[in-house]
């Protein structure tokens, strides 16, 4: 075999450097890669231009909010549709619900996740390829809607002031770090429990104490969840209000009362393996053990499209999942194919179907915002108006704008109420839906921060 290799010659080097030295544009694109970099050289200033961000749909959500250097895109832009709808209700302004309590009880129930995953796979050798997986990130700040839904199910929400931001809920790396360190320390107590023959009731008990272990880290690092909380607030009209003794249960159905067994994910992964007007979900991944799984409804692009559409004409915002690192101008808060002419600067290609790049790892949804708006123009969108989690000095005071074509290659995932869905839509949801692997590019979770 090694006589058909063929290693790089110094002629073939020559002959590329001769050829890349024939044209003398590249020596004037070559100075300004090297001086600007590929972005700053490739930027597409008639892009810039077309996405300007004004909509003819659109649902005033007030103040973005900042995530900060956490993770936590899918929460934020989970809360975020919440809170508008607070917002709206009460006639406040900015009011948010606190991030840091959903953090605690998400960390909480990963931990165990992870547990109950590592003695689920008692009978895999250490190197087989799932337990590896489970012990390259036992659990990271990223998330899916699904898993948001269980957490509230189970704990509710509270107001910000009732558990407030703190350093390691803004800033979770040093935190993230320590976790996985305790809970790998865990899976080897765990696996050589196994090994040695251990009863799993008493595995079991050894798990609770590991839980508890996790506890105490989550409760030095982001303080302890409340209990019970006074609920106080002023209107627009400047009145004064107060409503005591709530706990976060009581909180989400008397102000958010949301039924989020109506709300369902959508998914566009147009690859060969996943047939549309199917359900799908993801080997290992979860959060709440008793909440519930991973499901997604697979549709072709337009139906995807439209369903966004349906539900933000009706006055509500759409949560949505994509590939953020794409074609993002992100200091003017511009995602756009055209934003980047990377073939003229470099003089290739880079041409890829939405189901070859998913194929080939070259893309997968990595982060969660909200669709807030949309303008269309001759009956069909051209373009979207998004609210961020990345503060206001990004974009239009944190809102970026999504032309139509960044929507159809790079946004994966849209939460949609099922009532926007056709009748043969609701009965394909119903199906039992198909098992994917646990790398499956739907299993990636929403996780950039910047």
């Amino acid at each position: 075999m090694t006589k058909n290799i063929k290693a790089i010659s110094f002629e073939m080097i020559e002959s590329y450097s001769k050829e890349f030295n024939k044209k003398k544009e590249n020596r004037i694109i070559r100075n300004s890669v090297i001086k600007n970099g590929i972005e700053a050289a490739a930027v597409n200033n008639d892009a810039v231009i077309a996405m300007n961000p004004i909509f003819s749909d659109e649902i005033d959500t007030g103040k973005v909010t900042d995530q900060k250097s956490s993770g936590r895109c899918w929460m934020f832009a989970a809360l975020n549709t919440f809170r508008h709808l607070m917002n709206k209700e009460l006639n406040t302004k900015d009011l948010e619900l606190s991030q840091n309590y959903t953090m605690f009880w998400d960390k909480f129930e990963k931990a165990n996740f992870f547990f109950e995953s590592i003695i689920k796979t008692f009978n895999q050798d250490l190197d087989s390829r799932v337990v590896s997986w489970l012990l390259a990130t036992p659990q990271q700040d990223g998330g899916q809607w699904d898993m948001l839904a269980g957490l509230i199910e189970k704990y509710g929400v509270v107001p910000k002031d009732a558990m407030p931001e703190t350093f390691h809920s803004s800033n979770s790396s040093a935190m993230n770090s320590m976790l996985n360190l305790k809970l790998r320390q865990c899976a080897v107590k765990l696996r050589k429990l196994n090994e040695e023959g251990t009863e799993l009731s008493k595995i079991k008990t050894a798990k609770e104490h590991m839980l508890k272990e996790i506890y105490n880290i989550l409760s030095f690092c982001l303080g302890e969840p409340p209990k019970e909380f006074d609920f106080t607030y002023r209107d627009k009209d400047d009145k004064f209000h107060i409503d005591e003794k709530l706990t976060p249960k009581k909180f989400f159905k008397k102000y958010i009362h949301l039924d989020l067994n109506d709300y369902v994910s959508v998914i566009n992964a147009p690859t060969k393996d996943k047939p549309f007007n199917k359900t799908y979900t993801v080997q290992f991944l979860g959060s709440v053990i008793e909440g519930r799984p991973i499901k997604y409804l697979n549709v072709d692009i337009e139906t995807f499209r439209k369903l966004a559409v349906d539900q933000i004409k009706d006055g509500e915002t759409v949560w949505f999942g994509c590939d953020v690192g794409k074609f993002a101008e992100k200091a003017k808060g511009i995602l756009d194919t055209k934003v980047y002419d990377y073939e003229l600067a470099l003089g290739t290609d880079f041409k890829m179907t939405k189901a070859e790049r998913l194929d080939y790892l070259g893309s997968a949804l990595t982060h969660a915002m909200v669709l807030t708006g949309v303008n269309i123009k001759d009956g069909k969108v051209n373009k979207w108006k998004v609210e961020n989690s990345w503060g206001e000095s990004r974009g239009t005071k944190g809102y970026f704008v999504m032309s139509d074509d960044w929507f159809a290659e790079y946004t994966y995932q849209i939460v949609v109420n099922k009532k926007y869905l056709s009748e043969n839509l609701k009965k394909a949801y119903e199906q039992s839906p198909v098992e994917l692997k646990p790398w499956d590019p739907m299993g990636a979770l929403a996780v950039i921060n910047e």
